[in-house]
């Protein structure tokens, strides 16, 4: 069961069962006002339930880094858990569909996917990002700085990202991330020159979410001429792959 707490410093917890009782409770912090960051945290501590109980045998507590964050850095099994609530809330084959992997993509386009799946902005972009065959770049900034960014696949292997593991990287001055006050196109976009992001143009869209203690940024890059996308796999649906293990 699901149950909503005061979770201070965290966004969802699984928790064993206090001793002489059996089972696991999941319980997400009751002061996130997102609807659909609840579900993708829910989600993650249903991940964990099902591959982590056994092996870690410890209380899973999550904060907002361990839930939005897709890299390794965090820990694989925090990766592990985010893959598992985006494949279960956001099945790639429909997500396919929405949005096309050579279609060019608008903030308006992953809000629908977000809306149809009942999860965050952010959790519908990061799985676009995990397909798309265009060049492409989240950015999550709080005053005035990058809290992480997320690069697409065809972005990386041009150089297009931000390595947040070092020191503090500041939002460009110009930029639309940079302008809250006086922003009234953020979701529309602009067109920016190069070396304000990137040593290139890109097209920038911003929107400040979660009762706007942060901001959200897509950069959109021009294909590279002569890029060739390496084949991939296809990616198993979560039916299928607890299946196979069954």
């Amino acid at each position: 069961m699901a149950f909503g707490r005061s979770l201070p410093g965290f966004d969802g917890a699984l928790y064993r069962a206090p001793a002489g009782k059996k089972g696991w409770g999941i319980f997400y912090n009751s002061a996130i006002a997102s609807n659909g960051r609840i579900n993708f945290t829910l989600g993650h501590e249903f991940g964990h339930y099902l591959i982590h109980r056994f092996a870690y045998r410890n209380d899973f507590r999550c904060g907002e880094q361990d839930v939005v964050r897709w890299d390794s850095e965090h820990g694989q099994i925090e990766h592990q858990a985010n893959v598992f609530s985006a494949g279960l809330l956001m099945p790639l084959n429909d997500f396919r569909r929405q949005i096309p992997e050579c279609d060019k993509v608008d903030l308006d386009m992953i809000s629908h996917c977000a809306d149809r799946y009942r999860v965050s902005l952010i959790a519908a972009a990061l799985r676009w990002l995990q397909y798309t065959a265009r060049r492409a770049v989240v950015v999550v900034s709080r005053d005035g700085f990058i809290l992480w960014s997320r690069a697409s696949n065809p972005a990386l292997k041009t150089g297009a990202f931000f390595r947040t593991s070092g020191p503090p990287i500041a939002i460009p001055e110009s930029s639309l991330a940079n302008r809250r006050a006086k922003i009234v196109d953020g979701r529309v976009g602009a067109e920016l020159p190069a070396d304000v992001w990137f040593p290139e143009p890109v097209r920038e869209m911003t929107i400040f979410a979660e009762q706007y203690d942060f901001a959200v940024t897509l950069l959109l890059l021009e294909d590279r001429c002569g890029y060739t996308q390496l084949d991939e796999e296809s990616e198993e649906d979560v039916y299928d792959r607890l299946s196979r293990h069954n």
